[in-house]
Formats: C-alpha cells, sequence, structure tokens
C-alpha cells in the first residue's frame, strides 16, 4: 500500500489500526503519532520495506507490553526491546536474522530511548487504567463506629412515637418556650487527642518513607538503564572493531 504523503500515512494507519476518531480521541491520537513517526523515522534513514516492518512491529510491541500494566516496568520493557531488536541484528538461523546493520541498531536505539522510553511514564499514564488505594482503620481498644442506616434502624418504634407525639403537643401549644435544655456535646477527651495526633505523625512518616522510596526506585531504574545503554553501544563498536581486526589478519 503505497502513500504520497504525511497525511496519506496517517490515513493508512488510522484505517489499518482503527484510530479514525483521533481527531476526537487523545488516545487515539497519540498512538497514531508513535506509529507515523516510527514510519517516517524508517523512511528518513532509507529502511527497506522488511526493515521497516520489523522496525514498527518492535516498537508497536515494546508500547503494548508497557501499557499491558499500570505499574513500574521500565526495565522489563527494555530488555523486551533489547531481545527484539538483538533478534533482528544477529545471524543466527532460525533464532535470529540480520536485517539491522550495527549503525541501523545504533540508529532504533537512540531513536527509541530518546522518544518512546524518555516518555515512559506519559505513556502509561495515557494508556494503562489508574490504580486507587482504598483505605480503612480500625483502633484497638474501640467499637466500629456504625453507619448511618444502621443507627436509625436500631431506634426503638416507641420512642419514635413519644417523639412524634412530643412534636404535635409543641406545635399545638404555639410559640412555648422550652424549659429543658440540650445536653452539651461531648468534648473529644485529651486521650482521643492524642491518639489522633499519633496516628497523624505515624501516617506521615510512612508516606514520606514511601515517597522518598519511590524516588530512588527511580533514580536506581534510571542509572541501571544508562549502563545498559553503555553496554549496548559499547559492545556493537566493539563486535565491528573485532571483525575489521579479524579480516585484517586473514589477509
Amino acid at each position: 500500500m503505497a502513500a504520497n504523503g504525511p497525511e496519506e500515512i496517517k490515513r493508512i494507519l488510522s484505517d489499518l489500526f482503527k484510530l479514525t476518531d483521533y481527531h476526537d480521541n487523545l488516545a487515539s491520537a497519540i498512538l497514531l503519532d508513535l506509529y507515523f513517526y516510527t514510519v517516517q523515522f524508517a523512511l528518513d534513514h532509507n529502511f527497506d520495506k522488511e526493515q521497516l516492518s520489523a522496525f514498527f512491529s518492535i516498537v508497536k510491541k515494546t508500547h503494548e507490553v508497557c501499557s499491558e500494566t499500570p505499574f513500574g516496568n521500565v526495565e522489563q520493557c527494555y530488555e523486551y526491546f533489547k531481545e527484539l531488536v538483538l533478534c533482528h541484528a544477529v545471524k543466527r538461523p532460525p533464532w535470529s536474522v540480520n536485517q539491522f546493520s550495527p549503525h541501523q541498531v545504533k540508529l532504533i536505539t537512540d531513536y527509541v530511548l530518546n522518544t518512546y522510553f524518555r516518555h515512559m511514564k506519559l505513556y502509561k499514564y495515557v494508556f494503562t487504567p489508574m490504580v486507587r488505594l482504598d483505605l480503612s482503620m480500625s483502633y484497638l481498644g474501640m467499637p466500629p463506629t456504625p453507619p448511618p442506616s444502621q443507627v436509625a434502624e436500631d431506634e426503638k418504634p416507641d420512642e419514635l412515637l413519644e417523639e412524634t407525639e412530643q412534636a404535635d403537643m409543641e406545635q399545638e401549644g404555639g410559640e412555648e418556650e422550652k424549659t429543658e435544655e440540650e445536653p452539651p456535646q461531648d468534648e473529644e477527651s485529651p486521650a482521643h487527642q492524642e491518639l489522633r495526633q499519633l496516628i497523624t505523625s505515624q501516617l506521615n512518616g510512612e508516606i514520606e518513607k514511601l515517597r522518598s522510596s519511590l524516588n530512588e526506585q527511580i533514580h536506581l531504574n534510571d542509572e541501571a538503564l544508562q549502563q545498559k545503554l553503555t553496554l549496548v553501544d559499547g559492545g556493537a563498536s566493539g563486535g565491528k572493531s573485532s571483525r575489521n581486526s579479524s579480516k585484517s589478519r586473514k589477509k
């Protein structure tokens, strides 16, 4: 299927992957942009049809692995992406074929890292469901608070009848001053206040620990990713130099 320009490429991609609502649906528009710029990158670097198809499938499969869970899986996604690239860069039939040269492997790796993996959290935010945490607390030595509906059901019918009769008598008697004052509401005891402060301080401490642990984990994942990229670049250049040296020995 031939395309004469960028708009024609977008139209073909939207028809193939059922993204025709990209004008109104932001998720479809983002996915269409990912597919379009992947094809555009392959065309700009003169990939043939087989290389374009393989590169497009690598990006598409990596995105599917990323969006299959809302939890952090940067390292797993990178390992999966690296395995797919190596399967198309090393001639080892029947497990892998050498469709991409070492230079093309470096171009593909740099492009995917600087576009997709750099914005991976944004992709996960758009294409994965939001996870909510429902927190319930119980206090030792204190009875659970019943729901409002249960309190209404526990009231006695005789008490309800007496309250109704008293309201009717007050309405018939006109404006009469109340002789009985309502009892003041019980204030919160110092023990309850101390318990509340203790629980609040404990919760704040745990939240701070979770925040610091999350930041540390993100930092460690970024460092591990950079180290792996360095190893991939070094391995590609090292393999190329070793092949050149072996050819010179044979001559």
